[in-house]
């Protein structure tokens, strides 16, 4: 894509902070304008629109408008219905990665105790949900309360964060390492490693592969990208 403006501003008005091209609106692919809530988010928006391309008439892609696009997300997706996306995102914690252990070797086992019971013990503490954990390959019935708190802690977030969440919870495969992240009480790096658990064992047992390694990059990408996103949402 062509960069086709010169200047990027932002107009302030009664919907929220509109991000503008040489004094137009952005326009979603719904149609929808780009207007945030927060400053911090906007002037973020706006630092990325003005280093997209570089000049009027550079190449930028979609990779160059990532807040954007998440941005976008919330306004035309989230917003309309967001008791759908609240369910979708909480959904996660029936099948948390955090919950499903290895037998063997033990020293897999030893190490997911290690890295994930203190963030199951940290859900139960701040979020009052205590999940079960398993070694078993079938689905693991969590229990009703537990649940609910966690569809109450996804629920409190507006439709902005939930746009970084419903993508950095399933990048991470747990909702309770989801929350910790967007919670501030861990990194986005930190979280990565702890999900990235088995796959960094079997690597460091049998040789990293280069397709998985590319895979971990990218995901990586994405979990710090969704955690800067719900920082300046949240601002």
């Amino acid at each position: 894509m062509k960069r086709f403006w010169s200047d990027v501003s932002l107009d302030h008005n009664a919907a929220g902070i509109a991000v503008l091209l040489d004094g137009k609106p952005v326009k979603l692919p719904g149609g929808g304008s780009l207007t945030v809530p927060g400053q911090t988010l906007a002037e973020a928006l706006q630092d990325e629109w003005r280093a997209a391309g570089g000049a009027k008439g550079g190449d930028f892609s979609a990779e160059d408008i990532s807040l954007t696009r998440l941005a976008g997300t919330a306004i035309e997706r989230i917003a309309p219905d967001r008791d759908a996306m609240v369910t979708r995102i909480a959904a996660y914690g029936e099948t948390d990665l955090l919950c499903y252990r290895a037998q063997e070797p033990p020293t897999l086992a030893d190490a997911q105790m290690a890295a994930w019971q203190p963030w199951l013990d940290w859900a139960a503490a701040h979020l009052q949900a205590r999940l079960l954990i398993t070694t078993a390959l079938t689905r693991l019935d969590q229990p009703k309360q537990a649940l609910g708190a966690l569809h109450a802690a996804v629920a409190a977030y507006d439709e902005f964060a939930l746009a970084g969440l419903g993508l950095m919870v399933p990048a991470l495969g747990s909702l309770i390492l989801g929350l910790a992240v967007a919670d501030g009480h861990l990194s986005p790096e930190s979280g990565h490693e702890i999900a990235a658990l088995e796959e960094l064992f079997q690597a460091r047992k049998w040789g990293e592969d280069d397709l998985a390694a590319t895979r971990r990059a990218f995901i990586a990408q994405d979990i710090a990208l969704a955690s800067r996103f719900i920082a300046l949402a949240r601002a």
